[in-house]
């Protein structure tokens, strides 16, 4: 096993930990209504995160077929909370003000810096900037020891099932592409794109991104698919930059990104966060701008691209 590798493992039995916690909570609510399968559900789940790589990988295949199922099911259920009364909460975030933003902003920062200078890998980079982000907010808020693994586990489980969906997703993605789906694309998109037509082209190929975004919930796995159907014979073929081509079609991706709840990191785990009454009102709120940065991407790549 090599140093980064390592590293890696070392913060994926920090996130199973995580995910075992969540798991003893719920099974120590006696009053949960589902305390059995929210529970198998979590311990699962952190079995995945730490034995994965020494597993069989029929077993891997097994656990996530259970964890799926459990949440088809509707098995996963937040157990209960010691939650802060409202004046307590106010009180501290009126001391603390906007420097509550400074672990957050270490967090995006450590792991430009550590990805840029250290070599332990980008992925890496996010646990050590995770780190590095958590003694910050302990210096700033001087709350206990305790309070990480506490709110933690709290968050993680308000969050839910969801909080997985990034990475599954990206899994998915790179089956959709060693399955030849985007070979499939490109033979009905080819029925529908006239010889010759770079602006067709140009909006099937953003429009196309946005939607397969919508459907996997991350524009780096429609980027893979969507490109190789569509955006390599219909686009680059015929002359258009790859550079502009490839910049432009991941972030109109991105577009679908905002219309989605399949990008739970970026749409449900917020409402879940804020603890809105609508769950996806974060997605209505985002409609708008994305269908204009939709178009204002069509418009850019006819012109850039050519």
């Amino acid at each position: 096993m090599t140093r980064n590798v390592a590293i890696a493992e070392f913060f994926y039995c920090i996130i199973a930990l995580i995910f075992l916690l969540v798991g003893i909570k719920a099974l120590r609510d006696k009053s949960h209504p589902k305390r059995i399968s929210t529970t198998a559900f979590w311990f699962i789940l952190a079995f995945t995160f730490s034995v994965g790589p020494y597993l069989p990988h029929w077993i891997t295949g097994v656990c996530v077929l259970a964890i799926a199922a459990l949440t088809a099911a509707n098995r996963v259920v937040q157990s209960a909370s010691d939650v802060p009364e409202a004046e307590v909460t106010r009180k501290h975030a009126d001391t603390l003000g906007y420097k509550v933003f400074i672990p957050a902003l270490c967090l995006a920062i450590v792991a430009v810096l550590a990805a840029t200078f250290l070599p332990f890998g980008a992925n890496n980079a996010i646990g050590i900037s995770a780190a590095v982000a958590l003694i910050v907010a302990y210096l700033i808020t001087k709350a206990p020891a305790r309070s990480a693994v506490v709110d933690g586990t709290r968050l993680m489980d308000n969050v839910g099932p969801v909080g997985i969906l990034p990475q599954l997703l990206a899994a998915l993605g790179a089956l959709f592409t060693a399955a030849g789906v985007g070979t499939v694309i490109a033979k009905g998109v080819s029925a529908i794109i006239p010889d010759g037509s770079r602006l067709i082209a140009v909006a099937v190929y953003c429009i196309g991104m946005a939607l397969f975004t919508i459907i996997m919930g991350n524009g780096f796995a429609a980027f893979s698919v969507i490109t190789v159907g569509i955006g390599i014979p219909f686009l680059i073929m015929q002359g258009a930059n790859p550079v502009v081509v490839g910049a432009l079609g991941l972030t109109a991706g991105y577009c679908g990104t905002l219309l989605t709840p399949m990008a739970a990191n970026f749409n449900i785990m917020p409402a879940a966060l804020l603890e809105t009454m609508d769950k996806y009102v974060i997605i209505k709120s985002q409609a708008r701008v994305a269908f204009v940065m939709l178009l204002v991407h069509i418009i850019l790549m006819y012109i850039l691209a050519f």
